[in-house]
């Protein structure tokens, strides 16, 4: 029998990963950024980074603790898979928002990452109550930043792209 502090180990590392990349993908410096109007109620840029640390560091601990009272090893695969998805996800976000200037995009995809949140905390209310109470501010703050984003593309009509037929006449 693994060690139970392995399993730790890969949920660990799937929400460093995930932390790492996106921020590579964030760019709150851009000229695009800071000229995107944004709703009075967004929070200031600083407390964007220790929401996420912390939020990282609690998926990781409660996904730990799933993997350790889950009973057999194919539900812990199919947890590890759908926790990758949501990371996945969660990084695409950054990337379709910052790097790809697709508020519309990421918006769509902030509603797959609430969903995939959903799925994860009901996953761990299925076998640990403190892992539900870990993932609870994960599904939180995900809420939030959809409604976030929703309120970005309110505010900013023109963001929304051109559709190719649009692009390819204004070209020619």
């Amino acid at each position: 029998m693994k060690a139970p502090w392995k399993r730790y180990l890969l949920p660990a590392a799937m929400c460093a990963a995930a932390a790492g990349i996106g921020a590579f993908g964030t760019k709150v410096d851009s000229d695009w950024y800071k000229n995107v109007a944004k709703p009075a109620w967004q929070p200031p840029g600083w407390v964007f980074g220790p929401a996420w640390s912390t939020l990282y560091t609690l998926t990781a601990v409660a996904s730990g603790r799933v993997l350790t009272r889950l009973p057999n090893s194919r539900d812990r695969r199919a947890y590890l898979g759908e926790l990758g998805a949501n990371m996945a996800v969660n990084v695409a976000w950054s990337w379709l928002f910052f790097s790809a200037r697709r508020p519309d995009a990421s918006l769509v995809d902030s509603l797959v990452l609430e969903a995939s949140t959903l799925r994860l905390l009901r996953k761990a209310a299925a076998v640990d109550k403190t892992s539900t109470l870990l993932l609870t501010p994960y599904a939180a703050w995900v809420g939030f930043a959809t409604a976030l984003n929703g309120e970005i593309l309110r505010l900013n009509p023109d963001e929304m792209p051109r559709s190719l037929s649009c692009t390819r006449a204004a070209g020619r």
